[in-house]
C-alpha cells in the first residue's frame, strides 16, 4: 500500500508545544512591569510572524523574537539583566528532556517491520538532531529530513528524491497546514492527529480544509489498524 510512511516529530512523536507555552508564560511574568499578558502575547506573535522568513522555526528564532518583544513592549527600557534572563529561558528550553507521546514506541516498532519510515520536521537543525537522538527512536527511521518549511513543493522534491509516487506516500502529523493539506494536494495520503496545544501559525479550522480527503485519529496508537484497513481496501 505505501512505499514510505513519514511522521512529523514535534507534537506527533514527542511533546513540543508545551515547552513553548510554559516559556511564554514565564516571559509574560518577566515583562509584567511593562505590558499586560495579552499585549505580550500579541506582540510576540506578530514578531514571530514577521521574523519567520529570516529566522525560521525553532527555539533560537523564538528566542530572538522574545528579545525583540521585550524591547518593543518596554519601549527600550528592558535591562541587560532581563535580556540575559530571556537567554536563560532559551537554555532551559534546549535542555528540556524529550518526552514521547503515548503509544509512539510500540507504533513505530510495529510499522517498521513492514514499511520504511521517515521523519519530516521543521526547525533548527542542531536542536532537532539532538531531540531525535535523545528520543531513542532514531533506529526506527530509514530517513530523517529536517526542512525549513513544509510546502507542497518541498514534499514533491522529497518524494522525487526517494522515487516514491505520491499515491504511495503517507504523512502523519498534528498540523493540517503543514502535514496534511500539502501532501493531499500532491495526491498523497495524510493522517491528522490533533494535539491539545497548537501554535497559532499552524492552526487551521478543519472545515477550512474543504473537500480534501484525509484521516483523523485520536492518537498515534490507532495508526497501524488504519493502515491495515487501507491496505485491505486496496
Amino acid at each position: 500500500m505505501f512505499d514510505l510512511i513519514a511522521f512529523d516529530a514535534d507534537d506527533t512523536l514527542w511533546h513540543n508545544e508545551t515547552i513553548y507555552v510554559a516559556t511564554q508564560a514565564r516571559l509574560r511574568q518577566m515583562l509584567a512591569a511593562y505590558a499586560s499578558a495579552d499585549e505580550v502575547d500579541r506582540v510576540l506573535h506578530e514578531t514571530e510572524m514577521h521574523n519567520l522568513e529570516l529566522f525560521g522555526y525553532g527555539i533560537k528564532g523564538f528566542t530572538l523574537s522574545m528579545i525583540e518583544t521585550a524591547l518593543a513592549v518596554s519601549e527600550g527600557r528592558v535591562s541587560a539583566r532581563e535580556i540575559g534572563q530571556i537567554v536563560d529561558l532559551a537554555r532551559d528550553m534546549l535542555r528540556t528532556e524529550v518526552r514521547l507521546l503515548d503509544h509512539v514506541e510500540e507504533t513505530l516498532a510495529r510499522l517498521a517491520q513492514d514499511y520504511p519510515l521517515m521523519i519530516v520536521t521543521k526547525g533548527d537543525l542542531r536542536d532537532q538532531e539532538r531531540r531525535i537522538a535523545q528520543s531513542g527512536m532514531a533506529h526506527w527511521f530509514t530517513h530523517v529530513q529536517i526542512v525549513s518549511e513544509k510546502s507542497q513543493e518541498v514534499y514533491a522534491a522529497l518524494l522525487a528524491r526517494y522515487g516514491v509516487p505520491p499515491a504511495r506516500f503517507l504523512m502523519v502529523g498534528n498540523s493540517l497546514r503543514s502535514d496534511v493539506l500539502p501532501v493531499v494536494a500532491l495526491g498523497g495520503h495524510a493522517v491528522y492527529i490533533p494535539y491539545p496545544l497548537t501554535w497559532a501559525h499552524e492552526t487551521i479550522a478543519p472545515e477550512m480544509a474543504g473537500d480534501h480527503r484525509y484521516h483523523t485519529l485520536e492518537h498515534i496508537g490507532l495508526l497501524p489498524a488504519l493502515i491495515e484497513k487501507l491496505a485491505a481496501e486496496g
